[in-house]
C-alpha cells in the first residue's frame, strides 16, 4: 500500500500536469499570474440585495435598471457642472428605458438634422457614463459583457478618449458613422444595456418572488437570463417549487394565494394551467353562495364590482375546503410534523354555527360547507378528487413553470456565504435561551448548518425524485412542511392561520407566534452565534434575510444587533406598504461599505417614462469600511490567489524539469 505522502506527492503531480494544459510554458503560466495579480487590486464590484419582491415586477424591474439609485448619482456625478437638471433627468430615463425613450424624442424632431445632432450628443455622454461604470473591471470582463454586434466599436469608444487631439476625430468618426448608416438606435439601447449590467456586479434575492403581486414570471424571466445572480428561497418559493414538484397540498396553496389576490392569470396565462374544471366545480356547488369572505384582496365594496367578482371567490371557496382536507391527509401520515391543531373541520358545531379551535369558542362567519361530510371531514369528494388529479397534471405538465424552476434550482439554495454575509431568507430556529434548536427529521437531530443542509436535500429530493420510494414520498410531504411548519427555518412561527382567516371574525384567533429568533436577532452575541455555526470569519461579517417586513413607519429599524444583522423586507408588496409605511429596500455593498436605500411606491412604469419619474430613494449609510475593499478582499479574490499559488508551484515544476513545457500553438491573425 502506498503511503500517505506518496499519494499526495501523486495527486499533486497530477494537477501540475493537468493544470500545465492550459498553461502549456513558462511565458503563459507567468502571463497569467500577471493578469490575476492585477486584478486583485481592483475594486471589488457592487453587489444589491432584495428581498421579498412578490410579483412586483414593475418595481423590481425599476430598480434594476436605476441601480438603486447609482445610476443617478453617477449621471449627477459627471455631468453635475455640465448639464442642467432636467437634462440629467432625461438621461436617466434614456439609460432605464432606452426603446421607449428613443421612440419619445424621435417624434419630438423637426428633421433629420435635429435628430442626427440628438444622436452624436447622446452618444457621446453615454461613453462617457459606460466609462465611469467599466473603470473597476478589468478589460476582459468589460469585453465579455459587451454586445456582440457592437463589440469592437464600443471597446473603441470607452478606450480611446475625444479630449486627445490626435484622436479625436478618429472617435468623432466613428459615432457619426454609427448614425450615418442608421444603427444609432440599436447602438444606444446597446449602450444603456451595457451600463445596467456594468453598475450591478452581483444580484442577490432573498426569497419570496411568488404570490401577491401580478407577474412573479416576469421576474423570474429577468433572472433567468441575469448576468449574475443568486436566490435564497423563501416559504412561497418552496410553495412553487413543491406544487411545480407534484405536492397537490402545495398546488392547492398556490391556487388559494393567487385566487386570493386576483391573480388567477399569472396561474391561466402564463404557465398554462387550465382552471376550467375548478370553475366549473365551484358553479356546480356554490352557485347560491356570495362566498363574500372569499372576494380577492382589496376588492371595491361597489356592488357590481363584487358581482363580477362572484366566480373568483366561489373558485377560491373551492380550493380552500379541498387544501384543507389535502392537508389534514399530511399532517395525518406525517405525525412527527406535529401539526394537529391545524385539524379543524371536525371542530366545526354546525348547529351552534362555532368552532373551538383552541380553548375558546368563536362564532363562524360562514357554514356552508356543502362538500364537508361531518362524519368524514377530511375525505374529498369524488368531483374534488377527480379535480385535484386534474390540476395536479397540469401543473407538472407546465413547461414554463418547469424551466422556472430549473432556474430557481440552478441559482438557489435555503442560505448562502458571501463575502463575509450570510444570506437567508427567513430564520435559524432557536431555543428560548437563544441556543439553536434541535429540530427531528426522520428520526435524526439537526441544527443551525445542518437543519439547512438537510432541508435543502429534501427539497432536491421531492423536485428530482430519489430511488428510494418512501424517502420520495417522505421529502415531497416535507416541502409542504416548510411552507407552512412550525419549525421550518423558511417560516418558523407555531402556525398558519388560513382557516381562522377566512372563517372567524375575532381576529384574536389569527396569532401566529414567532419563533424565537425574532426575540434574539437584536442580540450581537445571539448574531455572532449564528455566524460562527456557520463558519462565516472578518470583522465585518453581517446576516442578511427578509420574510417579516420592517414596520418603517412605526419606528423599526432594519439594521439589528449594533449592524451584525439587517433585515430587508421593507414592502415591494404592494400588500405591506400600509404597514411598512415605505416600498422595499436595497442593500448596496460595494468597495466603501454599506448603503441601505428605502425606496417610496412606484408609480408605473408609464410616468417613468415619459415624465421621467424616478422611484424616490433615501440613503442611509449601514457601515462603511476602514479601506476601500478591492478583489483580493472577497470571496474571488481568495480564489485568484489560490490560483496564483498553484501557477507558482508549476513555474518551480517547469524549471526545475518535474513538468515539461509544451508548445502553444497559436492562430496567425492579422493585427492591422
Amino acid at each position: 500500500m502506498d503511503k500517505p505522502e506518496n499519494n499526495a506527492i501523486q495527486n499533486d503531480a497530477r494537477y501540475l500536469d493537468l493544470l500545465s494544459r492550459n498553461f502549456p510554458n513558462i511565458a503563459t503560466a507567468c502571463t497569467e499570474i500577471i493578469n490575476l495579480a492585477a486584478i486583485l487590486n481592483l475594486p471589488k464590484g457592487t453587489e444589491h440585495f432584495l428581498a421579498d419582491l412578490h410579483g412586483e415586477y414593475e418595481a423590481f424591474q425599476h430598480v434594476l435598471r436605476n441601480a438603486s439609485g447609482t445610476i443617478k448619482r453617477k449621471v449627477n456625478e459627471i455631468f453635475s457642472e455640465t448639464l442642467s437638471a432636467r437634462e440629467r433627468k432625461e438621461l436617466c430615463t434614456l439609460i432605464y428605458y432606452p426603446e421607449q425613450k428613443i421612440r419619445i424624442e424621435k417624434k419630438k424632431m423637426k428633421d433629420r438634422l435635429e435628430l442626427k445632432d440628438w444622436y452624436f450628443i447622446t452618444i457621446n455622454r453615454l461613453v462617457k457614463v459606460c466609462r465611469n461604470v467599466s473603470s473597476k473591471y478589468t478589460r476582459s470582463k468589460v469585453h465579455k459583457a459587451l454586445p456582440q454586434a457592437f463589440s469592437y466599436i464600443i471597446q473603441e469608444l470607452l478606450h480611446e478618449s475625444s479630449t486627445d487631439p490626435n484622436k479625436q476625430g478618429y472617435v468623432d468618426v466613428i459615432v457619426r458613422t454609427i448614425i450615418t448608416t442608421r444603427r444609432a438606435d440599436e447602438f444606444i439601447v446597446a449602450m444603456c444595456n451595457l451600463i445596467q449590467q456594468l453598475t450591478i456586479d452581483r444580484l442577490h434575492i432573498l426569497g419570496d418572488v411568488y404570490d401577491r403581486g401580478p407577474n412573479p414570471d416576469k421576474i423570474m424571466d429577468i433572472l433567468c437570463s441575469y448576468h449574475d445572480f443568486d436566490i435564497q428561497w423563501g416559504n412561497h418559493d418552496i410553495l412553487w417549487m413543491g406544487a411545480a414538484a407534484g405536492n397537490d397540498c402545495c398546488i392547492a396553496n398556490v391556487l388559494r394565494n393567487s385566487l386570493r389576490y386576483g391573480n388567477q392569470s399569472v396561474i391561466e396565462d402564463c404557465y398554462g394551467i387550465n382552471l376550467l374544471p375548478l370553475a366549473t366545480f365551484a358553479i356546480e356547488v356554490y352557485g347560491d353562495d356570495d362566498c363574500i369572505q372569499f372576494l380577492p384582496k382589496g376588492t371595491p365594496k361597489d356592488p357590481a364590482i363584487r358581482r363580477a367578482a362572484r366566480l373568483i371567490s366561489q373558485m377560491h371557496k373551492a380550493i380552500s375546503i379541498i387544501q384543507f382536507k389535502l392537508e389534514a391527509a399530511a399532517i395525518k401520515r406525517r405525525p412527527d410534523f406535529d401539526m394537529n391543531d391545524r385539524l379543524l373541520l371536525h371542530k366545526i358545531d354546525y348547529k351552534k354555527k362555532t368552532i373551538k379551535p383552541y380553548d375558546k369558542e368563536y362564532a363562524l362567519t360562514d357554514c356552508n360547507l356543502p362538500t364537508v361530510n361531518p362524519k368524514k371531514p377530511y375525505e374529498l369528494t369524488k368531483e374534488e378528487a377527480e379535480l385535484v388529479e386534474k390540476l395536479h397534471n397540469s401543473f407538472v405538465s407546465s413547461e414554463k413553470l418547469k424551466k422556472h424552476m430549473e432556474c430557481m434550482f440552478r441559482y438557489g439554495s435555503l442560505y448562502a456565504v458571501v463575502n463575509g454575509n450570510l444570506l437567508y431568507h427567513a430564520s435559524i430556529p432557536l431555543n428560548s435561551d437563544g441556543t439553536l434548536k434541535e429540530v427531528m427529521i426522520q428520526g435524526k437531530p439537526y441544527r443551525g448548518q445542518s437543519l439547512l443542509k438537510r432541508a435543502e436535500t429534501l427539497i432536491r429530493e421531492a423536485y428530482y425524485g430519489c430511488d428510494d420510494p418512501e424517502q420520495y414520498a417522505f421529502a415531497l410531504d416535507y416541502i409542504w412542511y416548510l411552507w407552512c411548519g412550525k419549525d421550518s427555518p423558511a417560516f418558523d412561527k407555531n402556525r398558519m392561520t388560513t382557516f381562522e382567516r377566512y372563517f372567524i371574525a375575532d381576529k384574536e384567533s389569527y396569532t401566529e407566534t414567532k419563533g424565537y429568533y425574532y426575540k434574539y436577532r437584536d442580540d450581537e452575541k445571539a448574531c455572532d452565534m449564528i455566524l460562527d455555526e456557520f463558519g462565516v470569519k472578518g470583522n465585518f461579517r453581517h446576516i442578511i434575510n427578509g420574510h417579516v417586513p420592517v414596520k418603517t413607519i412605526k419606528g423599526e429599524m432594519p439594521v439589528k444587533a449594533n449592524g451584525k444583522l439587517m433585515v430587508i423586507d421593507g414592502g415591494f408588496s404592494k400588500a405591506y406598504q400600509p404597514e411598512t409605511g415605505i416600498a422595499g429596500y436595497t442593500l448596496v455593498y460595494h468597495s466603501r461599505g454599506f448603503q441601505l436605500v428605502q425606496h417610496e411606491p412606484f408609480t408605473s412604469i408609464a410616468k417613468a417614462i415619459e415624465e421621467g419619474q424616478d422611484i424616490k430613494s433615501t440613503i442611509q449609510l449601514v457601515e462603511m469600511a476602514d479601506h476601500r475593499m478591492m478583489v483580493k478582499d472577497t470571496d474571488i479574490g481568495k480564489e485568484l490567489q489560490q490560483q496564483i499559488k498553484d501557477l507558482q508551484r508549476l513555474l518551480i515544476a517547469y524549471r526545475t524539469g518535474d513538468v515539461k513545457e509544451r508548445r502553444s500553438w497559436r492562430p496567425i491573425t492579422n493585427k492591422s
